[in-house]
């Protein structure tokens, strides 16, 4: 089941995009952002944790109310009291909210790369539905500890740090984990990039990478099959902030000619922004 999460359809995998353009990607584009070969790739995401780490509360207490200002640490006699911080799945930037820039460098690479030159029938819309199913998948399995099954699903760097940090999680902490998709409330891709790994003469790779963002609550599909919908201000509200978490997961596809590959996960990381205030 697990390994056919990811795998949204056959995809027709252009030969190769025209020398020119790929000429002017390779070059200042990789100034922008937008298509760069792996070493440069990585230097950027990793550039990411300075921006990400120093403006999340701030954007959140200014246009969101999720950590609203003011918000104080609740001792043990308050009614609402918060659980122990969710410790830290993966080493990565935590990711909030989207960024107007790289949305349209998004736009830029899926419409006028992604879609022309390596697969004509990629649609991000299909896309973020099936990294929700994914999310689902993979969570319930980082919960549960059936880590086995997500071999193929998950690549093995990956696995192998989410094993080193689930095993001093206590049980109530894994449970933490795991998400229903349905308990999503917002998501969206944050960043798009498109890599070329040189390193063999003979053969060019070529790798799309996404990096998707969502925002969950536990216990949402149940509130509004009850008929009791959360409020709109859910984040400041001292009953709902415990619930609230952030998952950032990146998903990586091949798309070298004569290869064929499905979409796996090569980040998985799960916080509660309470926990960001907490530190």
């Amino acid at each position: 089941m697990a390994s056919s999460v990811l795998q949204l359809g056959r995809k027709k995998c252009i030969t190769s995009a025209p020398r020119t353009i790929l000429t002017i990607l390779n070059q200042p584009a990789s100034a922008f952002g937008l298509v760069t070969n792996k070493y440069t790739h990585w230097t950027h995401t990793r550039n990411l944790s300075c921006l990400t780490t120093q403006n999340a509360i701030s954007q959140t207490n200014d246009r969101y109310g999720l950590i609203p200002n003011g918000y104080r640490q609740y001792s043990t006699n308050d009614d609402h009291r918060p659980s122990a911080q969710l410790p830290t799945l993966m080493d990565f930037p935590k990711l909030v909210w989207p960024s107007l820039l790289k949305t349209i460098k998004n736009w830029i690479l899926v419409n006028f790369i992604i879609r022309p030159y390596f697969d004509q029938e990629f649609n991000m819309p299909d896309f973020v539905d099936g990294t929700k199913q994914a999310l689902q998948v993979v969570s319930t399995a980082l919960a549960s500890g059936e880590l086995q099954s997500l071999e193929g699903l998950v690549s093995t760097e990956a696995l192998d740090e989410l094993k080193k940090n689930l095993s001093v999680m206590s049980v109530s902490q894994r449970n933490e984990v795991a998400v229903n998709k349905d308990d999503i409330y917002f998501s969206f891709p944050y960043q798009v990039g498109v890599i070329f790994d040189e390193s063999n003469e003979s053969v060019q790779k070529r790798f799309v990478e996404i990096t998707m963002v969502f925002h969950v609550l536990r216990g949402l599909k149940e509130m509004q099959d009850n008929g009791n919908p959360p409020p709109l201000n859910v984040g400041m509200l001292p009953e709902y902030r415990d619930k609230i978490s952030v998952c950032n997961y990146r998903f990586i596809k091949q798309f070298t000619q004569g290869f064929e590959s499905d979409w796996t996960v090569n980040v998985a990381s799960h916080y509660k922004p309470i926990d960001m205030v907490n530190e």
